[in-house]
């Protein structure tokens, strides 16, 4: 009888299989040498594996298994919905944005933060490279098939990828690829590949997207998913796939705007005015404004120092690996969001990182500086990585990957968390803490206008600058991540919430025994789970 342990393996399989190169960032090297097969029939094929290993872990009976074998079943279960969820999306046929959320960006990202550690990891790293053109013809027929069925990007999106490219090959000196530290002896090999079958391949792929793609894309006007063929079909299932749960488009939508609602007190107490003045001072003052990239980084920098000293206080466990912070790269900058967070790999080769966007610093406002490293460094994502890779005898599945809701629910949490640790430096910058709260909030209310209502762009952007202290160049970019990106960003406030009620619940129970160190241990403790395996876990454990 397979264990749930070799279940969770088994699906790990697919998962790495169907990104290899997300196996080789997490420590697995088991495929370096390999790169994504965006073709449809290779990913029906690992469609089907995940949904065969969904029935039978739904068969395995665990009335008499152990806690964590009951969690590791719930933990496949879910994880191979979500990976049938995301196929089905049949997300590279209209997916084009020139940043991380679309294939050919995002891998150039990813091979540019690979640092091989030995002869045979450089050998696969060379050998990606030479795959590289054979990835993004293997795109741009995915792309051709979705112009064939209907189903293709947003105009002005694929202009973005473009100019990205055409940013890539007109500055060589920024190219990521030529950054990554390989041995003095394969340099000169290094360099010929990116030179003869990276940069041409670049090339091909914006001529295809010129003149095949952007004439038949989609007007802005259209730039949710409810406008393509199945589109409702396909939300639906990335927000099932998000949240672990089928939830009601409307429903999201109401709590949004709920919670905008419920925040303007508070908004009102720290801002000294109407949220929409509050908001204003916050997008247009000069004082609130960085000189330079250093001061933003400096600033950072000494938020996620202070978080790591304070963590004792409040978690038992506190992982010691440090979390660097690095700016975005420069190929990857104009598009990039505020700032994002890479896990640190299973074999320990590579630090976690938060990378902050320095691009145009002095447009961007001081506020969102510490929320957004709380968010991704500490107390935050690092802290839930570092930690999960710590439990050495989970399943790697459950170390390695994550559930959207937990993770990001998690990350929301931490905002509000490193206020009750008295990390934000001032009144500003807890202000910026609630104004991040209620981009959350707009989240849910513009992810499902555009992509289940038919709101245009200009509406949702609208909507971000109405509701939120994001100035217009940072709201934009917001919005075209949730046109990339579908029902993701609702996991933030949807994940938190729940997180929330958890650990509400367990107060509420226990009184005075309740212990927040404990109680953090239990959520980040036992790796990625579905929030629902988070609720049973603290009431069999804590309360």
């Amino acid at each position: 009888m397979t264990t749930p342990a070799e279940l969770a393996d088994e699906l790990l399989a697919v998962v790495l299989d169907a990104d290899p190169v997300a196996g080789t960032l997490r420590g697995d090297h088991r495929r370096d040498h390999r790169l994504p097969d965006p073709s449809a029939g290779t990913e029906w094929a690992l469609r089907e594996r995940a949904e065969r290993l969904r029935v039978r872990a739904l068969a395995v009976d665990t009335e008499h298994a152990g806690l964590q074998d009951r969690l590791t079943v719930a933990v496949v279960v879910q994880q191979a919905r979500a990976l049938v969820d995301r196929f089905d999306a049949l997300a590279p046929e209209y997916t084009v944005i020139g940043n991380v959320f679309a294939p050919v960006p995002g891998l150039l990202f990813d091979l540019g933060r690979i640092a091989p550690q030995d002869d045979e990891q450089v050998a696969g790293w060379l050998a990606r490279l030479r795959g590289f053109g054979w990835f993004t013809e293997a795109t741009a027929r995915r792309h051709r098939a979705g112009i064939a069925v209907g189903r293709v990007p947003v105009r002005h999106l694929v202009d973005d990828a473009i100019e990205h490219v055409d940013r890539y090959l007109a500055d060589p000196a920024i190219d990521p690829l030529l950054a990554v530290p390989l041995p003095a002896a394969v340099e000169q090999r290094r360099r010929q590949l990116v030179a003869e079958v990276v940069h041409p391949a670049l090339a091909r792929y914006r001529d295809v997207l010129r003149t095949e793609i952007a004439p038949v894309s989609r007007h802005p006007e259209r730039a949710g998913l409810c406008w393509l063929p199945g589109g409702g079909d396909i939300y639906r299932g990335l927000i099932r796939a998000h949240l672990n749960d089928d939830r009601d488009p409307a429903e999201l939508h109401e709590t949004g705007r709920q919670h905008l609602a419920r925040l303007r007190p508070e908004i009102v107490r720290l801002g000294g005015g109407e949220p929409a003045e509050v908001f204003r001072r916050l997008r247009d003052d000069p004082d609130l404004r960085w000189r330079d990239a250093d001061e933003l980084l400096d600033t950072t920098r000494a938020a996620v120092r202070r978080a790591a000293a304070a963590a004792p206080g409040w978690f038992g466990a506190v992982p010691e690996e440090p979390c660097e912070v690095r700016p975005v790269p420069p190929a990857d900058a104009v598009s990039a969001p505020i700032g994002f967070y890479l896990a640190p790999p299973d074999d320990g080769s590579r630090p976690g990182t938060y990378f902050a966007n320095t691009h145009r610093a002095e447009q961007r406002p001081r506020y969102t500086a510490e929320v957004v490293a709380f968010h991704e460094a500490l107390p935050g994502h690092h802290l839930q990585f570092a930690r999960a890779m710590q439990v050495s005898e989970l399943p790697a599945l459950r170390r390695l990957l994550g559930f959207t809701a937990y993770t990001e629910g998690w990350g929301l949490y931490a905002e509000r968390l490193a206020d009750e640790m008295g990390l934000y430096s001032d009144e500003v910058q807890r202000l910026g803490m609630v104004a991040q709260d209620a981009l959350r909030g707009a989240r849910l209310v513009v992810d499902t206008g555009l992509h289940e209502m038919g709101w245009s762009r200009q509406r949702a952007v609208d909507c971000v600058l109405e509701n939120t202290a994001l100035p217009p160049i940072e709201a934009e970019s917001e919005v075209d991540r949730y046109i990339a990106f579908p029902a993701q960003a609702l996991s933030y406030l949807a994940g938190r919430r729940e997180l929330d009620r958890i650990r509400a619940t367990a107060q509420r129970r226990m009184g005075e025994r309740f212990d927040i160190a404990r109680f953090h241990d239990l959520v980040l403790g036992n790796g990625s789970l579905p929030l629902s395996a988070v609720d049973s876990l603290v009431r069999h454990e804590l309360v």
